[in-house]
């Protein structure tokens, strides 16, 4: 009992914490040195090959007190898809694929935000990915806010987690041989303005 209330008194004096340091929405933009935007996809049923991409803007807003009212907005660089090998990378860049000749972005923006417990949230958006726009739900959850120890940044940390299909977005080059379903993982830092 005494660790559920020292867990408790805890958590209450983290969320006094961030409210004194945020009243309203704060804007964040991506500290790109600390910010993973990475996938995986099954390749012919042998392994669940990892890529990533190295360029991208956005940020977010967020208000521990109204966590529902956030916002994401990104816009991520297709031709900066790395598998790792450059062989894969160049097919990646093709029609087959990421197309970036005719969509040099794809974008995600939030429409909704859901608490689903003390440190985690469905984020519901809009993913637009080779001209077409489909929604995508996002798990995260939110890992710290607080001052940065090495500069003077304030700093707020999230993970997440989704799955698509790509055939939805009309990738459909080798499905189901190379797997229809990607999973996303994002490890995000953004730095409050």
């Amino acid at each position: 009992m005494r660790m559920v209330l020292s867990a408790a008194a805890a958590a209450v004096a983290a969320s006094a914490m961030l409210a004194s340091a945020g009243a309203v929405a704060d804007t964040y933009l991506f500290d790109k040195a600390h910010t993973r935007i990475l996938f995986f996809v099954n390749h012919l049923g042998f392994s669940d090959m990892p890529g990533q991409f190295h360029e991208f803007d956005g940020g977010f807003t967020f208000d521990p007190d109204d966590p529902e009212s956030a916002t994401v907005n990104v816009v991520i660089q297709t031709a900066s898809v790395d598998m790792d090998h450059d062989g894969l990378n160049e097919h990646l860049r093709t029609d087959d694929f990421f197309d970036v000749a005719n969509h040099p972005t794809m974008t995600f923006r939030s429409t909704d935000v859901e608490v689903t417990g003390e440190n985690t949230g469905l984020i519901t958006g809009e993913l637009t990915l080779l001209g077409v726009t489909r929604p995508v739900v996002m798990d995260v959850t939110f890992n710290k806010a607080g001052e940065h120890p090495v500069n003077d940044n304030f700093v707020a940390g999230f993970s997440g987690t989704a799955s698509l299909s790509r055939s939805d977005f009309g990738m459909t080059y080798l499905v189901p041989a190379i797997g229809d379903t990607v999973d996303i993982r994002l490890s995000v830092e953004g730095i409050r303005q």
